[in-house]
C-alpha cells in the first residue's frame, strides 16, 4: 500500500524570518525575475497552500528568500482511513430495495 503524502506550506514563515512582513514585499522581487502576479495572487501565494505551482515561481522564491525547498514545503504522510470491506451485493441496489440472496435447496434424485 502506498503512504499519502501531503504537505505544509511555510512561505509566510520563512519570509517572517527574513523581515518580510507584507505579501506585496514579493512583488518588485518577483517582477525583477519576469514573474508578473498581481498583489491579489501574491497574498493569496502566501497566505493560502498552493494546489499547484509552477516551477519558475517556486525558484524564483527560493532565489528571493534564499532557503531550501525543504524549508519551504514539508511533506507529511496521511494518515488512511482504513477501507471497510463490502459483503457482495452490497453495493447493488438502490436505497431500500436490495437483492435477495438465492437460496439453493438440495436436489433429491
Amino acid at each position: 500500500m502506498t503512504a499519502k503524502l501531503d504537505y505544509r506550506w511555510h512561505l509566510r514563515q520563512v519570509m517572517a524570518t527574513r523581515n518580510m512582513f507584507s505579501t506585496t514585499d514579493l512583488l518588485a522581487p518577483l517582477a525583477d525575475r519576469g514573474i508578473k502576479l498581481s498583489s491579489s495572487q501574491v497574498y493569496r501565494l502566501v497566505v493560502d497552500r498552493p494546489e499547484r505551482l509552477s516551477l519558475k515561481i517556486l525558484m524564483a522564491l527560493l532565489d528571493i528568500l534564499d532557503c531550501t525547498m525543504e524549508e519551504l514545503i514539508e511533506p507529511f504522510p496521511v494518515a488512511g482511513q482504513a477501507k471497510k470491506r463490502k459483503a457482495v451485493g452490497e453495493e447493488t441496489g438502490v436505497g431500500e430495495l436490495r437483492p435477495k440472496r438465492a437460496r439453493i435447496a438440495p436436489t433429491s434424485e
